[in-house]
C-alpha cells in the first residue's frame, strides 16, 4: 500500500503528541512513503510558528529534512495543478489541500492518506483513499 503524507502529517511526525504516534505507526506499516512537493515547503513554513527557540526550530527543520530524504516526492507540475483545480471547483477545499490530494491520485492504488486536516478527510474518502487521522 502507498502511504501519502500531507503537510499536517509530516509535521506531526516531528512534534510530540498523539498525532505523532498515529503517523509513526502508519509509516511502520507502510514502507512506501510519498508526498506532494508542496508538503516540505509548507512544513518548513510551519517550523517558525512552533517554537520561539532558534535551536528547537533548527532541530525540527533538520528532522523534517532527514525524513524527506526517504519520501518519494510527487511533482507539482501542470497536470497536478490542473487536477487540483478540478477538485477545488467541486469540493470545499483550499488550493493547497487540493494539491496534496491531486498528487496522491497520481500514485498506484491502494492509497493510505495521512492527514489531520478535517477538510481533506471527506474528499480523500470520496477519492477512494483509506484515511489515517485522529
Amino acid at each position: 500500500m502507498t502511504l501519502v503524507l500531507d503537510t499536517s502529517a509530516l509535521v506531526a511526525l516531528h512534534v510530540n503528541g498523539t498525532a505523532r504516534a498515529i503517523v509513526s505507526e502508519a509509516m511502520e506499516r507502510n514502507h512506501t512513503w510519498c508526498a506532494s512537493a508542496l508538503a516540505m515547503t509548507e512544513a518548513l513554513a510551519v517550523v517558525d510558528r512552533l517554537s520561539d527557540d532558534e535551536i528547537t526550530r533548527r532541530d525540527l527543520e533538520d528532522e523534517l529534512r532527514r525524513t524527506w530524504d526517504y519520501v518519494a516526492v510527487v511533482p507539482v507540475d501542470q497536470r497536478c495543478l490542473d487536477d487540483a483545480s478540478l477538485l477545488v471547483r467541486n469540493q470545499p477545499l483550499h488550493v493547497s489541500d487540493a494539491i496534496h490530494l491531486a498528487a496522491a491520485t497520481r500514485l498506484p492504488r491502494p492509497i493510505r492518506f495521512v492527514t489531520f486536516d478535517p477538510a481533506q478527510i471527506p474528499v480523500a474518502l470520496s477519492l477512494g483513499f483509506e484515511v489515517v487521522s485522529s
